[in-house]
């Protein structure tokens, strides 16, 4: 028990040491809060004319929960980018070389990103209100939703951590960039699989992105999340799994790496 009050002491102290970073530097925080709402803007308005819903409904209606997604995937780049300049800084092995629990740099950030993922979470769903999206499912069902979509952020919290601890480079952000849109577009976040090719739409409907969003579209009452394929039709039991898998493989994988490192 003193070792356990121990770690969770030492992983309180660095979560409130990245919320002071996010606090001194305000502009970098507020630009991963807002991007996501400009996606809004540009898909809902600028492209959402053009978009069809399969079974039919409002696209924007369609198209939020797949933006809610989205922001919790967008998170895993700051992740990554946190973990690998403290290694390139030097600050990680400070932290090493400390008489703290060695648990506490890595829950320290997971806690952290996912008070950042729950705050830029509610500024979407704040959006889509104003944009007349509505959760039609009942509060429990909406609930259930976020739940889902954080889940999902801690998920790829525990990838992105082991990434920047594997690369350890913080300019390698820029494939972790490059790979997290095709990830989105090849789901159904913006558009339902079954207007895709055969391959493709397969892929879109396994893709673990999709599970999420079709359970989060299920669970808020928007329309869309229906669907043929076995993936569709358990949505919500996958939209468990996929995450607890991605948990059960790189959290392990990330407390390994850590200890592994330089002293």
């Amino acid at each position: 028990m003193t070792a356990l009050r121990w770690a969770v002491s030492d992983g309180l102290v660095l979560t409130g040491r990245a919320l002071a970073h996010w606090v001194r530097q305000p502009a970098q925080a507020l630009v991963g809060l807002l991007f996501p709402v400009l996606l809004v803007v540009m898909f809902g308005y600028l492209l959402g004319g053009a978009m069809t819903v399969p079974g039919g409904g409002d696209y924007r209606e369609f198209l939020l929960p797949g933006l809610f997604a989205m922001t919790m995937v967008f998170g895993v780049e700051a992740t990554y980018a946190a973990v690998a300049t403290d290694l390139a800084r030097g600050v990680t092995d400070r932290f090493r070389s400390l008489p703290m629990a060695s648990s506490a740099v890595l829950t320290g950030r997971a806690a952290a990103d996912l008070l950042h993922a729950a705050a830029a979470l509610a500024v979407m769903l704040a959006c889509g209100l104003v944009v007349g999206w509505q959760p039609r499912g009942g509060l429990p069902a909406a609930a259930a939703a976020v739940g889902l979509l954080l889940l999902l952020r801690l998920a790829l919290i525990a990838v992105g951590i082991h990434l920047a601890l594997l690369l350890r480079r913080p300019e390698s952000v820029v494939v972790l960039q490059i790979l997290v849109w095709p990830l989105g577009f090849t789901s159904n976040a913006f558009v339902a699989p079954e207007t895709m090719p055969g391959a493709l739409a397969t892929v879109a409907a396994w893709n673990p992105l999709s599970a999420t969003v079709a359970a989060s579209r299920e669970l808020f009452g928007n329309p869309g999340w229906g669907g043929e394929s076995f993936a569709a039709q358990h949505a919500p039991i996958l939209a468990v799994m996929w995450p607890l898998l991605l948990i059960a493989v790189f959290g392990p994988l990330s407390v390994r790496r850590y200890r592994r490192l330089a002293g």
